[in-house]
């Protein structure tokens, strides 16, 4: 059986911003609450004036709930926001419903979504930094004590006490465990950093088309659907721009408004491969009114995670799903792109335009190449073919003993023959 679900979003009026529209929350609330595959019953906007600290709501909307809850047997209900706990276990306690706010809704598609054991073990570390802010003095089980060693007259360990002692051990023993696994993660990254070829991340807001996007520049089968936060897991493939160079693309899992601080945490070990990326692609959903906000949030994500301004401003913006435009928008956005070598228009379900991405790829690599000359010795095949493999050949000549080539690669790839073979360019 189903869940029956009420969602709202409180829209509080000293918290208005400027970015988004009550509506345009409510809907991606929504769209959150489904990927939990909920029978949403009703969903709302309900106007806060005032913010009651113990209920957020006052009295009267609160019967109003109540009714609501009871006429259409609702199971759960999904507050938009943040609650603090107070708040939660007083509206549990009101309307006989299970609660959750924004953050703990997020976290319970992450826990359904992550597929691998360092996603698994990220979800449940984040579940539990935000249990460990839950434990207040506001629960009357918390304020039972156990009995004390009898050293000190005072009172034993409360509940309270017991409980984040009990989750303190579980996080650590969790660190652990993820600090073995990013030790893995950390080796394999060094052997692509060996290898000569720039990875290329996909970012972007949730549901923009990211995965799709892959499935088209990969030819693999990474599960993309219609749906916030598909990919929780990074996946990663080679691939070839257009001119040939061999790159590994990879894909992210997917940014929201308001991400919680514990998942930004937990997933950093994952989003290192975004920080390590010589290309970042920002994906958009260029069909949704909140195109600008979404995007936004992505930067401010990225900025969270320590990438540079420069770098974030410098990422191919990829305007997707332009199948869903209207004519004049769609002539108004391939406008901007003819205007800007970064950006690209794409649909990624279609897969148009999708080499239009690669090619922009190679373009920002290519702008960072080296023009370099090397005299190379025909007895050194070995060396040659690394070349003419890694680098871009554009001149060579040939004397008696030896090969003049002039020829273009990236600082990393020179920096990696340089070192391997022992020749140094002019």
């Amino acid at each position: 059986m189903t869940t029956r679900t009420l969602v709202i979003h409180p829209d509080i009026k000293a918290e208005r911003g400027a970015n988004r529209s009550a509506q345009a929350r409510l809907d991606e609330i929504t769209g959150l609450a489904s990927a939990l595959d909920l029978d949403i019953v009703d969903s709302r906007i309900d106007v806060v004036s005032v913010v009651r600290p113990g209920t957020l709501f006052g009295s009267g909307k609160l019967k109003e709930f109540k009714d609501l809850v009871h006429d259409e047997k609702i199971d759960l209900l999904i507050m938009d926001g943040s609650l603090s706990p107070v708040q939660q276990r007083n509206l549990e306690k009101e309307l006989s419903v299970k609660v959750l706010d924004r953050t703990s809704l997020i976290l319970e598609i992450f826990g359904e979504r992550a597929q691998t054991r360092e996603g698994a073990l990220q979800v449940e570390l984040a579940h539990l930094l935000y249990q460990k802010s839950r434990l207040v003095r506001s629960w009357t089980h918390l304020e039972r004590q156990r009995g004390g060693l009898g050293f000190v007259g005072g009172p034993g360990e409360t509940q309270i006490e017991a409980d984040r002692r009990m989750i303190d051990m579980r996080v650590e023993r969790i660190r652990r465990q993820l600090e073995k696994v990013v030790r893995t993660r950390g080796l394999h990254r060094q052997k692509r950093q060996k290898a000569p070829h720039p990875v290329v991340a996909l970012v972007g807001y949730t549901n923009a088309g990211k995965s799709t996007l892959f499935n088209a520049l990969t030819g693999a089968s990474v599960m993309a659907e219609d749906m916030l936060f598909a990919t929780l897991d990074p996946t990663m493939r080679a691939i070839e721009t257009g001119a040939g160079r061999r790159v590994i693309l990879s894909d992210t899992v997917g940014f929201v408004s308001d991400l919680p601080t514990q998942l930004v945490t937990a997933f950093r070990a994952t989003l290192e491969e975004v920080l390590e990326a010589t290309v970042l692609v920002h994906v958009r959903d260029i069909s949704s009114p909140e195109t600008e906000a979404q995007a936004s949030d992505v930067r401010d994500v990225l900025k969270e995670l320590g990438l540079k301004e420069a770098t974030i401003d410098g990422a191919i913006e990829v305007y997707n799903k332009i199948d869903r435009l209207e004519a004049d928008e769609l002539a108004a956005v391939r406008n901007e792109a003819a205007r800007n070598d970064n950006i690209v228009c794409v649909s990624a379900l279609e897969e148009t335009g999708v080499a239009a991405v690669l090619d922009a790829i190679e373009r920002q690599l290519a702008a960072e190449d080296l023009s370099l000359d090397l005299e190379l010795p025909f007895d050194d095949g070995e060396a040659l073919a690394w070349l003419y493999a890694n680098g871009s050949i554009k001149t060579r000549t040939d004397g008696e003993t030896a090969a003049n080539l002039t020829l273009s690669m990236s600082r990393k790839e020179a920096a990696q023959f340089e070192k391997r073979f022992g020749y140094n360019f002019t």
